[in-house]
């Protein structure tokens, strides 16, 4: 099998499980989330340990551990929220105390604020359902559209040092895209506030493509060409999800702002 192949049917299968426990929502995609938080923090692990091992044994595997109970268990955004920065702070005072590598604090951050943001802002209402695939329509949008008119438009790089391949062209026709796919997808569920929901499209377009260029950056720091190789023809988990991730949580915020930290979507999407 070709790894046009690969790519194409791993891309079919990813898609598909991801809308479908999306359309199921609670216990399901927390689940789902959970192992994407799982799956992240051991890529990150994977990139930046060194051979030896960490230094702080398998302290931050067991901090994961206790967020993703907790997530799957469902307990309320606020709380899980104060749980994730104890862990943090847990893996952070260990770290300084070992004098460890200061990759593990982050790692546990990152992985666990990833896993929350997804599904918290899924929730359990048609307004969570609604916010999400909007996020979806926003970020797989921007993706398709830079890939495609950066390498037919071409120019300076946008980010050389840390992407090569990526242009500045395709960044504004991401933008573009993304801010198309997600008034067209507000315009399908009948939202009113258009306008509003455009330029958060817009936001969350080159949040994305930060989030992007962030895993780029770290895997570039670490020597790494992909996060890892579980999924065929597309690397890893982190390789597919960095844009969506950060969109994910930006979104949560501005829902937050708006509509308070249990029921963010209420604020985007009003029933």
């Amino acid at each position: 099998m070709s790894n046009l192949q690969q790519r194409v049917i791993s891309a079919i299968v990813m898609a598909a499980l991801t809308l479908g426990l999306t359309w199921l929502g609670g216990l399901p995609f927390r689940l789902f989330c959970a192992a994407i938080a799982a799956l992240i923090f051991y890529e990150w692990t994977r990139m930046a340990r060194t051979g030896s091992g960490a230094a702080l044994g398998l302290l931050p595997e067991a901090l994961i551990l206790i967020f993703v109970a907790a997530l799957i268990a469902g307990l309320p955004a606020l709380w899980l929220l104060l749980l994730v920065a104890i862990l943090v702070a847990v893996a952070a005072i260990a770290a300084r105390v070992r004098g460890a590598a200061p990759w593990e604090p982050p790692g546990v951050a990152y992985a666990a604020l990833s896993g929350f943001s997804l599904a918290y802002l899924r929730d359990d209402n048609h307004s969570g359902l609604i916010a999400i695939l909007f996020l979806f329509a926003v970020v797989w949008a921007t993706d398709i559209a830079a890939y495609f008119v950066g390498r037919a438009v071409g120019g300076p790089k946008l980010a050389p040092s840390i992407s090569p391949g990526k242009t500045q062209s395709g960044a504004l026709g991401g933008a573009v895209g993304g801010v198309i796919a997600g008034v067209l997808l507000a315009i399908v569920a009948g939202a009113g506030n258009l306008v509003q929901l455009g330029l958060v499209a817009l936001a969350l377009s080159v949040v994305s493509q930060i989030g992007d260029l962030f895993e780029s950056w770290v895997k570039r720091r670490h020597g790494a060409k992909d996060s890892s190789n579980l999924i065929p023809g597309h690397g890893g988990v982190m390789d597919r999800v960095d844009g969506l991730v950060a969109a994910a949580l930006a979104l949560y915020v501005m829902g937050w702002v708006a509509a308070g930290v249990e029921h963010p979507a209420l604020g985007l999407f009003p029933n």
